[in-house]
């Protein structure tokens, strides 16, 4: 395979890969988003007796099982209103209420910052790690809105904040692409912070609010602005009610992810500076360190293969835009690899059980180097086609998809 595959020119294999690539763009919209909120039952070792007509259950302690008596009526159906379902369960919005679930706190921030990047609106956005426990995120896109809302009464920025599924990414004009938990991200953060600050230059002003657990504790503060751009800063400190004792951010895991989106979203400026880290002070690690790469997944691919023996100098790279959605691809066979690698994307976010964007590259792929192959005489019609496994041996393959609506 590793002979065939060098023997290609590169033009060409360019050139047949765009004809069936447009096969992996529309396999993508039925791609299966990140499952989020997934959340395991305990079984319970109880018995629940037959109810009477009027709903109540008998107490029976005789023998060796207890049936569980209760009434259940009308008075036993809780209401959660604004934002208490998320401090109720929070693992049905984060995940977990350990490291994972902290960090995702920042990445939902962040998220909104990269959905402006990817309308074209941002081009630098900032992580800060305080001493204090806070973490701060700025942008420098739009700023989110403060006009008021008719549905809610309130301004536009209380009520992304205070209200589950309220956002610009739902409708066709605020965001064709978004990420992050669509509509609920910010006010997820908002309700499991114990304070929460959030700061937007919009308009030539500074809007700014204060929230503790969700609940707001200033009105929409106006004042003049100080010169800066429009964008967005939320600073947040997590709940010690919600999360585990002990919990701090680590640098690494936000550094990974951080140098993995500005990977994805090729040219955008991503900075993460950590307080903690004294300037004086002899450290292997930098205060402040910065993420840009102009060359997208082509870099991405390049530290991913560093340490392998290239099977051709320059990675394999095409996309392809159809019906609103993109799809970039970049490949790169080894030869001191047997196994494949290939890693999808849908709107930055990693698909990690795959997906019919996977399964529609990995169509394509086969095709067009069986086509590729026949039409130049590398692969004898006697053979037949190539399979998909032995095509794809030694491969290191990246796929970033953006769609407007994924599922």
């Amino acid at each position: 395979m590793f002979t065939f595959v060098a023997s290609l020119p590169q033009k060409m294999a360019l050139q047949l890969g765009e004809l069936h690539f447009c096969a992996l763009a529309r396999a993508a919209g039925g791609s299966p988003y990140i499952a989020r909120g997934t959340r395991r039952l305990s079984t319970l070792n109880v018995t629940v007796g037959p109810k009477s007509a009027a709903g109540s259950a008998k107490v029976d302690q005789s023998g060796d099982s207890t049936v569980v008596t209760d009434t259940y009526d009308a008075d036993k159906i809780t209401v959660l209103e604004g934002l208490e379902p998320v401090r109720k369960r929070p693992g049905m919005y984060i995940g977990s209420t350990g490291t994972k679930g902290y960090h995702h706190l920042v990445f939902e921030v962040v998220d909104n910052s990269i959905d402006e990047a990817l309308a074209g609106h941002c081009s630098k956005v900032e992580v800060r790690i305080g001493a204090d426990g806070f973490v701060e995120v700025s942008d420098d896109g739009r700023g989110i809105p403060v006009a008021s809302v008719a549905k809610t009464g309130k301004s536009a920025l209380e009520t992304v904040l205070t209200v589950l599924h309220a956002g610009g990414k739902f409708g066709d004009g605020g965001y064709k692409v978004s990420g992050g938990l669509h509509g609920v991200g910010l006010s997820v953060v908002n309700a499991l912070s114990d304070v929460l600050e959030v700061y937007v230059w919009r308009d030539s002003k500074k809007y700014s609010m204060r929230f503790a657990r969700g609940i707001p504790q200033t009105g929409l503060l106006e004042a003049k602005d100080s010169g800066r751009g429009n964008g967005t800063t939320v600073r947040f400190h997590p709940d010690p009610q919600i999360f585990e004792r002990g919990l701090l951010f680590q640098r690494d895991v936000l550094a990974n992810r951080l140098r993995e989106l500005s990977f994805l979203n090729a040219g955008l400026r991503i900075v993460l500076k950590d307080d903690r880290i004294l300037e004086a002070e002899d450290h292997d690690q930098k205060r402040s360190v910065e993420y840009k790469h102009d060359g997208g997944i082509k870099e991405y691919i390049a530290l991913m293969c560093k340490d392998k023996t290239n099977l051709h100098t320059k990675p394999i790279f095409f996309s392809a835009t159809r019906d609103g959605m993109t799809a970039e691809v970049v490949l790169q066979w080894c030869s001191d690899s047997y196994s494949e690698s290939i890693f999808g994307f849908v709107n930055n976010i990693k698909t990690i059980d795959g997906g019919t964007h996977i399964d529609g590259f990995k169509f394509a792929l086969s095709k067009a180097i069986n086509n590729l192959g026949k039409s130049t005489g590398k692969l004898k019609s006697s053979i037949g086609n190539l399979s998909g496994e032995f095509i794809r041996e030694g491969l290191t393959a990246i796929l970033s998809v953006k769609v407007p609506n994924p599922e």
